[in-house]
């Protein structure tokens, strides 16, 4: 029994209570130091004398002699604490070693440093002081001069810059002025020469002129016809210059110059002479007749003249926006060769009065009925007596509904209908676009803007017939999306126009590459689903020609890049790029390298477009017009694009780098380019 550091709790208590340890302590002490003759007498008389004085009062040395008693320093209550295992905080001999350890190497340690300071002398304290300060003193010194220096050196560069500049400024300045200088004395002479040219050209012309009329002269004296008013007069004989006479030109030619009149400027031009009068009686100038160019000023009464005079030459007449009366549009039906009628925005339009007109014009191909009041009625007479319509716009006729469309199947029906309007018609359901599916199956160009009723469903409704579909525009259709894309992929689209829909994404481009093969016009204006993804899909493309993505904000150089790499970016002919303002010079490097046969680019408000991005646009010498209007470009970019020869077309409005002087430098080149 070692110890009872791992005994019960319980039989540890009963060894604390009743004194066990220090009994045996007591008695083991005594044994050790006393060392009787007879142990078991003596441990008897000490356990009587512990009884007889109490447990409270037992000492570890109460059985030792007196004399005997050893003279050492307690430590613990008792020494058999820490064999019984009861000393939780003893100081163990270890611990005792490391304590008596550390005391003897602090004594060692202070009586060390005692020494020390009483054998060696003290420094001089003011000189080790001065020497730190003369060294602080060479150090500040040093940084100082360190950071004159870093500013002098700072202001030297500059200043060499700025003379490196205002001397490439003045390199730059001087040769233009030389170059303005060379090429006005250039135009000069150019003019002078072209003068000349043109002087000789003249007189060679007058005395051609001269002998023919001499010659004309005498064959018409031998036939005794002669009319000095009709031919020349005696100054011209003399060596006069007759007036021009557009009489003596060609039907064609004179047909082609009164084919630009209006009807006010043909009466005002029959009033000039018996000839002129002739000249606008021809029946091919009144083949087409526009009465929304005089609206304001021609009455009924003269409407209704004309159309009776010319009934029968008429092919194109334009009521737009005119206020007729009933009777006016009542002479509409004389025409019976008609072809072409445009009665848009003519609030006094009724079922009445289109009735007339279709049984009088069967022939009418083209008709406009767009912002009229027209009812079912009207859409009843179509398939009636318009059976050989092919363009028809409905466009913001809002009185006729679905059961109208229906009757389009009735009779012969409209079905060499080519182009329908439908813009602004919200009246229109899915079981409308049916009902158009089954009249006019064979629709290639539809056109649907404004109207936001337009779904998914009505789309496919519509070309579940009409599979012949080449050209679509929505424009202001929010509702549409990829679903509409899928669905035209029964039809060969080659056009196709969105503008202002945020539901079209990624997605439907990946559809146009593999269903729409032929496409060549694409226009997705303000479609902000649309990222450099779309790009890649279109890349494959080979007829692509129109491509507009005009504020379609999310598009950057990575996708333009990947779009040129494809075999469309050689037969691209239009591209409309506005507002991306993610796009930077290094998409105009690929541009001029791929686009060969580029003739209108718009990079309105492309933001990151600099001076070097103009030097590419200069190397896509197809370009015929380009828009670059709030982009970075100053007079140097400007400067550049004069060495452009077959551009016509040039806008850079808001560009703030832009002077005076680049803008007159262009001017200047311009009149040059010109006058030679």
């Amino acid at each position: 029994m070692a110890s009872l550091r791992r005994a019960s709790p319980r039989l540890r208590k009963y060894f604390r209570e009743n004194y066990i340890p220090q009994v045996c302590e007591a008695l083991l002490c005594g044994l050790l130091v006393t060392c009787p003759e007879d142990p078991l007498r003596y441990l008897e008389e000490m356990i009587i004398g512990i009884m007889e004085n109490g447990l409270e009062t037992l000492l570890w040395d109460m059985c030792i002699d007196p004399l005997m008693k050893p003279k050492i320093r307690r430590l613990s209550e008792t020494y058999l604490e820490q064999l019984f295992g009861l000393d939780d905080q003893l100081v163990t001999p270890e611990l005792m070693i490391k304590a008596c350890t550390f005391y003897t190497g602090h004594l060692l340690k202070t009586h060390f440093y005692t020494w020390r300071e009483i054998a060696i002398p003290p420094i001089n304290e003011d000189e080790l002081l001065a020497e730190k300060m003369e060294a602080a003193i060479v150090y500040d010194n040093f940084r100082l001069k360190k950071h004159v220096l870093h500013h002098w050196h700072s202001y030297v560069k500059n200043r060499k810059e700025q003379l490196r500049d205002a001397l490439l400024r003045i390199q730059k300045m001087f040769h233009c002025y030389k170059m303005i200088v060379i090429l006005s004395k250039w135009r000069d002479r150019a003019r002078h020469k072209f003068k000349k040219r043109e002087d000789e050209l003249m007189l060679r012309h007058e005395l051609q002129l001269q002998k023919f009329s001499k010659l004309k002269f005498k064959a018409n004296s031998k036939e005794e016809h002669f009319f000095p008013e009709q031919f020349v007069s005696e100054d011209f004989l003399v060596g006069g210059i007759p007036d021009f006479d557009i009489s003596q030109l060609p039907k064609r030619a004179i047909l082609q110059i009164f084919s630009y009149l209006s009807i006010r400027d043909l009466v005002i031009c029959g009033q000039v002479n018996r000839s002129w009068l002739l000249m606008t009686q021809m029946g091919s100038l009144w083949n087409g007749i526009d009465f929304s160019a005089v609206k304001n000023i021609i009455t009924d009464k003269y409407i209704v003249s004309i159309l009776q005079r010319w009934r029968l030459n008429v092919l194109r007449l334009n009521f737009r926006g005119c206020v007729l009366r009933l009777k006016t549009l009542r002479s509409v039906s004389f025409c019976k060769n008609l072809q072409e009628l445009n009665v848009s925005d003519c609030p006094s339009l009724t079922d009445e009065s289109m009735r007339y007109i279709s049984e009088s014009c069967p022939g009418v191909l083209y008709l406009n009925l767009s912002n009229t009041v027209i009812t079912n009625r009207t859409m009843r007479l179509l398939p009636r007596y318009f059976y050989n319509l092919q363009n028809l716009s409905l466009a913001y006729c809002r009185k006729f509904t679905d059961k109208g469309l229906q009757y389009l199947n009735l009779g012969n029906g409209c079905h060499k209908l080519i182009y329908l309007d439908l813009s602004g018609c919200t009246q229109i359901s899915v079981q409308g676009f049916r009902n158009i599916a089954n009249s006019c199956s064979g629709i290639m160009h539809l056109t649907i803007n404004d109207m936001p009723t337009l779904t998914d469903n009505c789309v496919k409704a519509l070309v579940e017939k009409c599979r012949r579909i080449s050209s679509v525009v929505f424009i202001g259709a929010p509702h549409i999306s990829d679903s509409t894309f899928k669905a035209l992929s029964a039809c060969d689209i080659k056009k196709i126009r969105f503008e202002g829909n945020k539901r079209i994404t990624d997605a439907c481009f990946k559809l146009i590459d593999k269903s729409y093969p032929n496409i060549s016009h694409i226009y997705m204006v303000d479609c902000k689903g649309i990222t450099d993804g779309s790009l890649k899909s279109l890349s494959p493309l080979k007829q692509l020609t129109v491509l507009n993505l005009a504020n379609c904000v999310r598009i950057g150089d990575m996708g333009l890049k990947q779009f040129l790499d494809g075999p469309s970016s050689t037969k691209i002919r239009e591209l409309n790029l506005s507002n991306c303002i993610h796009l930077s010079d290094a998409s105009i490097e690929k541009l001029s390298e791929r686009c060969c046969n580029l003739n209108y680019l718009n990079l309105r408000n492309c933001e990151h477009l600099t001076d070097l991005g103009v030097e590419f646009i200069v190397n896509i010498f197809s370009l015929v017009s380009v828009d670059l209007s709030g982009t970075d470009i100053s007079n140097e970019g400007l400067m550049t694009l004069s060495r452009h020869r077959k551009l016509k077309e040039l806008s850079v409005s808001e560009c703030d780098k832009i002077t005076d002087f680049g803008i007159q430098f262009q001017i200047l080149v311009a009149k040059f380019l010109a006058g030679s």
